[in-house]
């Protein structure tokens, strides 16, 4: 059975959106000191470290399509997760550097320029939201293009909450409001990534990918003809996009075709999104026992046929 898990070619999406967006960033840093205002600066400091993080999954994306190498049996999968992971460590930092100076600026309020925060922050949400769209595709699927994609709208969402305090400020002199929204933001960014903070974790970890049922997995391999017992199960990420699986089947007097194994691949891919399937087909001789059987033994993860 072929095992060209060849990943959708994201790059166009990702060239066009690290360009407005570094561009734009530049400008909104910019106007940001000439505006005076927190709840920009803070907009602009969070856009800046999408814009890293977007180069780190483009980058990351490009190597998901290399060939595996003699000593990368794998290829370079799992940059992507280092990727994610990085992306979701630079907002925890960026969140931490806004929360200073917007509290800051809560104490020693200033005057804002506010029209120019609402005109600014106004072409972020265009910019911001147009590019996000070119990720939705993939954001189901690729746990790297769905950080890009929320990030991206995520971005937008906050230029909105920007311009809607900029209004504010404009028609009460609440200078408070600016710095208030900058906390906001921070907030905002800290509950987007959060769960991708979670899931890169786990998998770096290898542990078992969020959206995968490794029970429903287990019972599948139990209940194939000739099988009695299924033990060192394992499945875990090789990138954020493709899942590999290994397990030691008991099988004392039937073994399994290559129709069969072709059958099994198949059914693990459409019905559990399983992409790379290693099987070791075990009698179970008592002579020779598995070793990694025994250590399952003490396991709740253990399944027998009755």
């Amino acid at each position: 059975m072929s095992h060209d898990h060849t990943p959708a070619s994201f790059n166009k999406s990702f060239a066009i959106a690290v360009i407005l967006n570094l561009g734009f960033t530049i400008a909104q840093i910019f106007y940001a000191f000439v505006a005076n205002s927190m709840s920009l600066m803070a907009d602009a400091m969070h856009n800046f470290g999408d814009v890293f993080g977007l180069i780190l999954a483009w980058g990351a994306n490009w190597l998901l399509t290399l060939p595996p190498k003699k000593r990368y049996s794998y290829g370079f999968k799992k940059t992507t997760v280092l990727a994610a992971l990085t992306n979701a460590l630079i907002l925890v930092a960026t969140s931490a550097l806004i929360s200073f100076e917007s509290i800051y600026k809560l104490l020693n309020p200033s005057i804002i320029h506010a029209k120019i925060v609402i005109i600014v922050a106004s072409i972020g949400i265009l910019i911001n939201g147009g590019t996000a769209l070119l990720f939705m595709k993939g954001a189901h699927d690729d746990l790297n293009i769905k950080s890009a994609f929320f990030h991206l709208l995520a971005d937008a969402l906050i230029s909105f909450g920007v311009v809607i305090s900029a209004i504010l400020i404009y028609f009460t002199q609440w200078l408070w409001v600016d710095s208030a929204v900058g906390l906001l933001i921070v907030s905002v960014i800290l509950w987007g990534t959060w769960g991708l903070l979670r899931d890169s974790v786990r998998l770096i970890l290898d542990a078992v990918p969020r959206h995968i049922d490794e029970a429903s997995i287990r019972r599948y391999l139990q209940t194939l003809p000739g099988v009695h017992e299924v033990h060192d199960l394992h499945i875990w990420g090789l990138s954020t996009k493709e899942i590999a699986l290994t397990a030691h089947l008991i099988m004392p007097k039937e073994r399994l075709s290559d129709a069969d194994f072709e059958k099994m691949n198949t059914h693990l891919k459409k019905a559990f999104r399983v992409d790379h399937v290693t099987i070791q087909i075990e009698a179970g001789s008592k002579e020779h026992p598995c070793k990694h059987k025994d250590a399952c033994l003490n396991s709740s993860f253990l399944y027998k046929k009755s």
